[in-house]
Order: structure tokens, then C-alpha cells, then sequence
């Protein structure tokens, strides 16, 4: 700083010491460079909050869209109320996926699994048990929950899981 002395901008102009302190006009280049390092920063965090709607607008739909293409391929036939879970399914992973980027695909594919669990349970719960339209009943399988849910199900979603996980990266947003 010594060097600086003569041309220091904080020594020339006393009344901006508080927001000018200690800034050389050397510096002045850095503090341009930081000002709009700044503003562009923010500029993309603003198209980012922007884009997000539209952002889970698509993985609902492909969730929405590929959950039922599966369902019809393996069942034959499908039911809104699957589609409808198959979007909101996939936006939950796309969601923890992105929150917790740092963990392994193994954890984040089971934490996956019972998701998806969870929600064949609410839904089949609501749509099963209570309207009785009968979309699906797991009562033959071992160790089911109310003809709901069952571990091999749970399982296969699991297995499901990691190819939408690693998939999902491509929907992760880059800071």
C-alpha cells in the first residue's frame, strides 16, 4: 500500500472513506470486473428462477408420458391416476436429486424407491380403496400392504430408479 500513496482515491476524496476504503485507482479494473462478475451472477440466477416452472413443466410431463409408455408396455392398458403419479414421482427425484447432488446414486435410488413407494401407497389408498376403481392390487403378492404396495414392487422401483437418476442430470442446474 505504501506505493499507492499518491494515488489512492480514498486519500483525495475523505467523504467516501466508508464506501471507497482503501481502493487504489490501480484497483479500479478489479472492482469493474467484480461489479459486473456481479451483475451477471445475478442476471443468471434470474433466468434460473425464471426458467424453473417451465423446467419442472417438462419432467412432470416426461414422468407423466413415460410412466404411462411403461405402464402400457408391460400391462397393456394404463390409468390417468398413474400418469398423474409417474409426473409427480419423477419431479420428487429430479428434486432430491438435485439437493442432494453429493450422495451416492445407490442411497439416492433407494431413498428414490420409497418414494415412489409412498406415493403407489397414497395414491392406491385414494384410488383403490376408497373410489374402488380397482387400478391395481398386489393381494397376491408376498408381504403386501392392503394390495398397495409390495417389497418386489418396491424393489423394481428401485431398479428404476437408477437410470432416471443418472438421467436426471441432465435437468440439474449448474451453479
Amino acid at each position: 500500500m505504501s506505493n499507492c500513496r499518491t494515488n489512492c482515491f480514498w486519500q483525495a476524496q475523505p467523504v467516501l472513506l466508508t464506501s471507497m476504503k482503501n481502493y487504489c485507482f490501480t484497483d479500479t479494473m478489479s472492482m469493474e470486473e467484480n461489479f459486473a462478475r456481479k451483475k451477471q451472477n445475478n442476471l443468471m440466477e434470474e433466468s434460473v428462477r425464471d426458467a424453473q416452472p417451465l423446467r419442472s413443466f417438462i419432467i412432470f410431463t416426461i414422468g407423466f408420458l413415460g410412466y404411462g409408455i411403461i405402464e402400457v408396455l408391460f400391462r397393456g392398458y394404463t390409468h390417468w391416476s398413474m400418469l398423474v403419479t409417474g409426473g409427480a414421482c419423477l419431479l420428487t427425484l429430479c428434486y432430491l436429486n438435485d439437493t442432494y447432488r453429493e450422495a451416492p446414486i445407490l442411497l439416492k435410488a433407494l431413498v428414490g424407491s420409497l418414494v415412489i413407494t409412498a406415493y403407489e401407497l397414497a395414491v392406491g389408498l385414494i384410488v383403490n380403496r376408497f373410489f374402488h376403481f380397482n387400478v391395481w392390487d398386489y393381494s397376491n403378492q408376498p408381504f403386501d400392504f392392503l394390495g398397495q404396495i409390495c417389497p418386489l414392487f418396491t424393489f423394481l422401483w428401485f431398479l428404476l430408479c437408477l437410470p432416471l437418476l443418472a438421467g436426471a442430470r441432465f435437468f440439474s442446474q449448474k451453479n
